[in-house]
């Protein structure tokens, strides 16, 4: 006879306790556990043992006999291929989150749009919208004769057993928060339900060779919704990003079995969908060339792909008297390390100034070889010197003040030579016959002195 047993699971961090708690024991949020009933199997009963396989052995068909690794589905998106690295896996889990109305289903509706144009079965199953309702979206965006199967479901028994059915390539699932599982006794988009409605379509991805494409929710602080056990399922997450009032939004993976985690696809949002963006470099650093002061152009690397962004750099006397420093797109604390070096280092005071950095087009940098050009755009503004327009920027500073070689330099300076740049001030040149002309320079301070007439 089955029993039922009764738990409280933390809706914060996923926790299960066997009694109620003003505070979880876990993660220490109050207010937090709710309580839910399981249904567990009597004792006794044997379990089928699992079925072995070989590692030499081909799981599909589609596997590439000379290296034995899956052959990938190509959907026709190639900002989302890339970040998938190179295709999707055939039985791979992928988890896509993002801020509400950031294009999530839009973005996922071309995907499947295309890849069913490729001969593949696709199918989009929505717990938010009506059939009509995607039929309508997909009309809008000119993809209403796409064979994409449409569903509006959210019983997870229902949907499993139609995927058992219908043998898909590939199934996107919109979202999983809004499954429900008959077998748990608990809320709509609780954390037990998003947990046990991920494993199953996890099991099944995996035991059918189905890949699946589930749309995560976030919560206010930017967090996947629901238990980070969910990210530890899946295959792949990615993260949709993008800054309101820009219309640029950008693809990002976090985590990738099988390619890059910090791989990145960029999109253009438009009244007929996204569009694929191929040189993100130019995007982001406009139509002109002409360069104020405070203005410097980094060579970064976003995965696989070189990027020039343009930083920008605002030194103004505070009116206060705590002087101001605020960042837009980088760590705010590498620019306090950079300000003290500056300071220490080299003799150039922000003193009673208030500093602001801004990366333009709403990219964020992560890489430390943005440390010399956020370095030289602060003192480019301080100086009211503007930097060469032909130039690029990149390199890591030391808390000594020594400027460091950075990873791929040859493919930042290919990039910038493709966007018609002619030089490029960086740590002394690591490689033999750089396609642009490189200032290589030892330390912070000599790039300034070289650069500027005069250190303030």
């Amino acid at each position: 006879m089955t029993k039922h047993q009764t738990l409280y699971t933390c809706q914060s961090c996923g926790g299960v306790h066997s009694k109620w708690a003003g505070q979880c024991p876990a993660c220490g949020q109050w207010n937090t556990l709710v309580q839910e009933s399981f249904s567990a199997p009597p004792g006794g009963l044997k379990a089928e043992p699992a079925k072995l396989s070989r590692m030499n052995k081909l799981q599909f068909e589609t596997l590439d006999s000379r290296d034995e690794i899956p052959a990938r589905m190509v959907t026709g998106i190639d900002e989302f291929d890339r970040v998938c690295g190179g295709g999707v896996v055939p039985g791979s889990a992928i988890l896509i989150a993002g801020d509400p109305g950031v294009g999530k289903s839009t973005l996922l509706l071309q995907v499947a749009a295309n890849a069913a144009s490729r001969n593949l079965r696709v199918g989009y199953i929505s717990g938010e919208e009506a059939v009509e309702q995607i039929r309508g979206r997909a009309a809008r965006m000119g993809l209403s004769k796409a064979p994409v199967d449409l569903a509006a479901e959210t019983s997870l028994r229902t949907i499993l057993e139609a995927l058992k059915r219908e043998k898909f390539d590939l199934v996107i699932i919109d979202s999983i928060q809004t499954l429900w599982s008959d077998a748990i006794e608990a809320a709509q988009g609780s954390v037990s339900q998003v947990r046990a409605c991920a494993g199953e379509l996890v099991r099944l991805a995996k035991k059918h060779g189905t890949s699946v494409i589930m749309v995560g929710h976030v919560t206010k602080e930017g967090q996947i919704a629901g238990p980070r056990v969910v990210e530890h399922m899946v295959d792949a997450v990615l993260s949709f990003e993008g800054e309101r009032g820009y219309p640029f939004r950008i693809l990002r993976g976090t985590k990738n079995r099988f390619g890059a985690t910090d791989e990145i696809g960029v999109f253009e949002m438009g009244d007929a969908g996204l569009r694929e963006v191929p040189n993100p470099s130019a995007l982001f650093l406009g139509d002109g060339h002409e360069r104020a002061s405070g203005s410097a152009v980094f060579a970064g690397i976003e995965g696989s792909r070189p990027v020039l962004v343009e930083m920008q750099a605002l030194v103004a006397p505070s009116a206060y008297g705590t002087p101001r420093r605020a960042v837009v797109g980088w760590d705010s604390g590498r620019l306090a390390m950079i300000l003290a070096v500056l300071e220490s280092r080299c003799g150039v005071g922000f003193g009673q100034k208030d500093v602001y950095l801004n990366v333009a087009g709403g990219l964020r940098i992560n890489e430390p070889a943005a440390d010399l050009c956020a370095a030289l755009a602060l003192v480019s503004a301080l100086t009211d010197t503007p930097l060469p327009r032909d130039c690029v920027v990149f390199g890591e500073i030391s808390l000594s003040g020594d400027v460091r070689t950075v990873s791929r330099s040859e493919g930042r300076l290919k990039e910038a030579a493709k966007l018609g740049f002619n030089s490029a001030i960086t740590a002394p040149a690591a490689i033999d016959n750089p396609p642009v002309k490189v200032r290589g320079f030892a330390s912070l301070a000599e790039a300034i002195g070289a650069l500027f007439p005069v250190g303030e």
